[in-house]
């Protein structure tokens, strides 16, 4: 299921759904194959970002671009993630 970021808005504040952040990254490119990855193992997945699409420009925050998925799916994210990329993806949170 891909969303843009109105449908997100609209489904999240509607049903209540918690989102949460799974990763963030500087490269589109990158998000979109996670997204891509995850949404064919069934995980709903939201990526936000603060890029003006004709400026390909990374400075500071406007860069990221954030991958969000849902609370519930959230271990099922991270462990397809970890396996995809061969290793943890928060090495700080255990």
């Amino acid at each position: 299921m891909s969303l843009t970021q109105a449908q997100f808005s609209f489904y999240a504040l509607n049903m209540q759904e918690k989102w949460v952040e799974l990763i963030v990254t500087y490269d589109q490119l990158e998000a979109e194959m996670i997204k891509d990855l995850l949404e064919s193992g069934g995980v709903d997945v939201v990526l936000r970002s603060s890029k003006v699409s004709p400026y390909p420009v990374n400075l500071g925050k406007i860069g990221e671009v954030k991958v969000l998925v849902r609370e519930e799916d959230r271990d099922t994210a991270e462990e397809v993630l970890k396996q995809f990329r061969g290793k943890d993806i928060n090495p700080g949170q255990q």
